[in-house]
Formats: structure tokens, sequence, C-alpha cells
């Protein structure tokens, strides 16, 4: 699932070929996503010219010059490229933006759990944002914050992180690994994470998003950046899917797996406390 560092890949991508860019042209192939597409995306994109890309979360933000808005999620397959004109269609390529630069922006989504949606006035206030948790590699993201966070929660600790009410894009992988990095057990509860241990956590989550982007993000399976390559961070994980494998940082240590929130987690006991 295309997960914080995957969608701001995304953005870096398209931003220097769409920002200031007109759109020509919309067709939409399949409407039925997670959420039905507009019936009007057509005639509400058409002319429209974007003026900025942001990101929150996991969501894509495209603003545009009427201070109307669309926004875009990759869903569990997602990915959103740029193409030449004569580039034939994919299969699984539901909708696609015609620039007036001659190229298509194509939003490709084998599941179809991601969704395009349209909005108008202040992005940050459409019910998909409104009730989202600070951004992890922002100020508001800290040791103080994510110390009172915990302190009321008896759930793992990794399953709060995951928590897009409590901090926003800290996927699965990544919780993985910037857990075994702060050496904290991600089947611990989040109530008896101390005030030290929640700063190495903090800094363990900014280190393992911030690489990952400097890498394109992961491709697991399905994620290619703007241009159609895949992330490079997997070739780095210390932790995940390496169940039964030596630990890379201690001695006697074995990876070990098991389920927390319906999701798999890799840690290892000797350095994960």
């Amino acid at each position: 699932m295309p997960e914080l560092p995957e969608v701001e890949t995304t953005r870096l991508g398209l931003l220097p070929h769409l920002a200031a860019q007109q759109i020509a042209w919309v067709h939409v192939h399949q409407p039925r996503l997670r959420w039905p597409i507009p019936e009007n995306l057509a005639e509400m994109l058409s002319g429209q010219l974007i003026t900025e890309i942001n990101r929150r979360g996991k969501y894509l933000l495209f603003i545009c010059k009427t201070g109307d808005y669309f926004l875009i999620h990759l869903g569990m397959s997602g990915s959103l490229r740029l193409v030449e004109a004569e580039t034939a269609l994919a299969k699984h390529d539901h909708v696609e933006l015609g620039l007036a630069s001659g190229k298509i922006l194509r939003y490709h989504d084998p599941r179809r759990f991601g969704c395009v949606l349209l909005g108008e006035g202040d992005v940050m206030q459409h019910p998909l944002l409104v009730n989202l948790g600070p951004e992890p590699l922002s100020d508001a993201f800290n040791a103080a914050y994510l110390y009172n966070q915990t302190r009321t929660r008896r759930s793992a600790i990794k399953t709060v992180i995951m928590n897009a009410h409590i901090v926003v894009g800290v996927g699965n992988i990544y919780a993985n690994e910037a857990l075994f990095l702060a050496g904290i057990d991600p089947r611990r509860a989040a109530c008896e994470v101390e005030e030290n241990q929640c700063d190495a956590l903090v800094l363990a989550i900014r280190q393992v998003l911030t690489a990952a982007i400097a890498m394109g993000g992961t491709t697991l399976r399905d994620f290619v950046n703007s241009s159609g390559q895949p992330g490079y961070f997997q070739q780095t994980l210390q932790v995940y899917d390496r169940a039964g494998q030596p630990c890379v940082r201690c001695d006697k240590g074995i990876v070990e797996h098991t389920v927390l929130g319906n999701r798999s987690s890799y840690f290892c006991a000797g350095c994960q406390k």
C-alpha cells in the first residue's frame, strides 16, 4: 500500500511538470473506486489551472487557480504516472487528465481502493482531512506530543503510531523499521512507553521516513513513481519481512513475526525491549 514516502515521492515527481499546467481534458474510464468518481469531474476540471500540489498524510492535493481542488488517494495499489500522449492505455488506468503540455496524467489502480474527489475552499477542511493527526516530519509531532497521546492507551505502541488520528502516514513497513531503530518492542502497551523512548521513537520515525523518501519509497509489489520507476528503500529494510533471519544489529537475535492490529509485525526480542 502506498504510504507517506511513496505519496511524497509521487508529489515531488509531478510537481515540476504539473504546477502551473492547465488541464485540457479529462476522461474517466472506471468511475467505481472506493468512493464513486464525481459525475461532474470532467466538467469541473477541464480548463482548470493547477497552481499547487500538496500532500496531507497519504492524500495528494491538487489546488486550482479558481479555488477548487481535487484530491487523490492511491489506495492499496494505485499510482499516478505522467506519460506521453501516444502511450497506450493500460488495464486499470481509470482516469486520465490531458495537460496543455501534451502529456497525460493517468491514475492507475488495479484494486480500486483509492479515490479521486472534488472540493472547493479550504482543502484542509475536507471531511477526509480535517481530523487527521500531525505530519510526522513536522514540529507538531514531537516527544511531548507522543508521550501525551500514549498515556491512556493500552493498545500496542505499533498500532498507536499507525493510527492516522494520532500521526499520519506511518504505514506498516515504516512502523516496523522505526520501532526496531528505536529499540522498542512493537507489542508493548503504548502507555508503558517512557518519555525518553517516545523521543527516540519520534526521531526514528523521522529518520526512516526521510530515508525512504530519498530512495523513492518502497516497492514490494505494485508501487511505481510518476515516471514508472520503483522505489528502492526495500533494499535497506532491517527487520520487515525478515522473520527467521539473524538480527542485523545483535549477534544472538532472530527476527520474530507476530500480528498486531491485523498487520504483520517483525521484531528482535533481544534488541527491542
